[in-house]
């Protein structure tokens, strides 16, 4: 398993859909996830540091894992099949729950839990980090993340 950090969230165009970009922590690839805009603004806010009023789904989530006396070790995003991605939250006590990669994420953010990857899906769906001569792009990626706000996905 490799650990993926989450480098943020966008929306793709011109199909306007969100994506969730992961970047291998000690690696060179890219892993880039199609996700939907509730989900999109769930990891935003949770990057932002957004406490909404009351919990939305991902923070009531975390609210009952620790209501209940348990933590969520990490996540696993294990597979894609047919373009839809699989994971696993694994629980402190070894119980894995099947789960979107989008909630995983959002969830994983919230508890600071880490972010795992099998290396045949990074060999399969992995994209390699730019070389020098795209770092415009990634460096105009990073601004578009740095001024994105959960709004930019609402419909």
């Amino acid at each position: 398993m490799r650990e993926l950090e989450v480098v943020g969230v966008r929306v793709e165009m011109p199909s306007n859909t969100p994506i969730v970009l992961l970047r291998e922590s000690e690696g060179d690839r890219y892993l880039p996830i199609w996700i939907g805009a509730v989900e999109a603004t769930a990891i935003a806010f949770a990057q932002q540091g957004v406490v909404p009023p009351r919990p939305l789904t991902h923070d009531l989530l975390k609210d009952v894992l620790e209501a209940t006396g348990n933590d969520l070790a990490e996540i696993r995003i294990t597979e894609v099949r047919d373009g839809v991605f699989y994971a696993s939250l694994v629980l402190g006590s070894g119980v894995l729950v099947s789960a979107r990669p989008s909630d995983s994420i959002a969830l994983a953010l919230r508890t600071g839990s880490r972010i795992l990857c099998t290396e045949e899906l990074l060999d399969e769906a992995g994209i390699p980090v730019p070389d020098d001569e795209q770092e415009d792009e990634v460096e105009k990626f990073r601004e578009f993340l740095d001024n994105v706000t959960p709004e930019d996905f609402e419909s």
